[in-house]
């Protein structure tokens, strides 16, 4: 007898194959919740249709909701189908067959739910801007208050642009000199690395909007050779200063990533701290903390409506005036779109970045 007819047979009898799990329970729910949800969206629709007094765009607009709300009743056909063919095959004891069928339709099933619960959530936020006689609609979505504060707010939000872009360049700089400055070695070093820690310290924990009010409003009363700057450079002096800050902490993480190997190679090889930190470790550090980078530059980018409270005119400061005028919020909400439109790109950059270096360290 051979060791492997003794393990299988006598020590190790082989187990009895499972059945495969049904489908027809998934797919009923998914047949259930496909029909609430196009339920919700007709109504939503039709909701929609009546708030535009039936004008032509709503009304397609509500018929390819309802179509796109119908679309997982197909997979909820398929999940029925493969559950009769799981049940029609394991009848036949044709177990392996019968797995691929239910797996399928599991699949199947599953890709219903999903589907109808984004109709559920679709359905349900439009019946609630719609609610109250389009109260919500009303209050933030107004076309006409949108197309007659466009035109100044489009202008406006170029100030948001350049001082976004000109304070992150300077945040680059700032911020690696701040992060050099901490990680100073031996005890000559000691002094500075005590006021890099203390800035940090300081900057972290002062809210942006109070070291924009300080620097706009106390600077030209403290330094008068700063009363004739123009407000907005003040504006990015603070968001440097503060961002600055947050931004040499990542740079910091960065360097402390690169194994110390590498720092003692470039010494032995007659390298000095300054040659070393130039041609070794910064440029490794800057490629690995690009996406938090980009991230802190999101959030600076969104801060610089924080300048509007300083009296400088950008998009939310011109937003408030046509608020005021209007007596509706709908230019704060074209504000937001202007604000989103910038910063989603960014934010799929980011994403593209980190699954890049993911893949680079897996070895894809």
């Amino acid at each position: 007898m051979s060791a492997t007819s003794l393990v299988s047979e006598e020590l190790q009898p082989t187990p009895t194959p499972g059945r495969p799990r049904p489908v027809a329970g998934l797919a009923v729910a998914g047949l259930v919740l496909c029909l609430v949800g196009a339920a919700l969206m007709v109504l939503a629709a039709t909701r929609l249709r009546d708030y535009n007094s039936g004008g032509i765009v709503s009304t397609v607009v509500a018929a390819v909701l309802v179509l796109l709300a119908l679309y997982p009743l197909w997979p909820t056909l398929l999940a029925f189908r493969r559950s009769a063919a799981r049940r029609s095959l394991l009848a036949n004891d044709e177990l392996v067959p019968a797995r691929r069928a239910a797996a399928a339709g599991r699949e199947e099933a599953q890709i219903a739910l999903g589907y109808s619960a984004a109709a559920i959530i679709v359905a349900g936020l439009l019946l609630m801007s719609l609610a109250y006689g389009g109260g919500v609609a009303h209050t933030f979505f107004q076309t006409h208050a949108w197309r007659a504060a466009f035109p100044k707010m489009i202008h406006a939000f170029w100030t948001n642009v350049w001082v976004a872009c000109v304070a992150q360049v300077l945040v680059l700089v700032f911020g690696l000199l701040i992060a050099i400055m901490r990680m100073l070695p031996g005890r000559a070093g000691a002094p500075l690395r005590a006021i890099a820690l203390v800035y940090c310290d300081v900057f972290r924990a002062i809210p942006a909007i109070v070291v924009i009010l300080l620097v706009v409003f106390g600077t030209p009363l403290a330094i008068p050779a700063t009363a004739k700057w123009p407000t907005v450079w003040l504006g990015i002096t603070a968001l440097t200063l503060t961002y600055s800050a947050y931004v040499s902490e990542v740079y910091r993480a960065g360097l402390a990533s690169i194994h110390p190997s590498q720092s003692a190679a470039a010494r032995s090889l007659g390298l000095s701290y300054v040659q070393t930190l130039r041609t070794v470790l910064v440029p490794q550090a800057v490629r690995r903390v690009i996406p938090p980078l980009l991230n802190d530059f999101i959030s600076l980018q969104k801060d610089t409506a924080l300048l509007a409270f300083a009296g400088i005119l950008d998009v939310v400061l011109v937003a408030q005036l046509f608020q005021s005028d209007l007596f509706n919020l709908s230019p704060i909400t074209l504000a937001a779109f202007f604000f989103i439109l910038i910063t989603i790109p960014q934010a799929r950059f980011v994403d593209f970045l980190i699954d890049r270096d993911a893949a680079r360290r897996a070895g894809k």
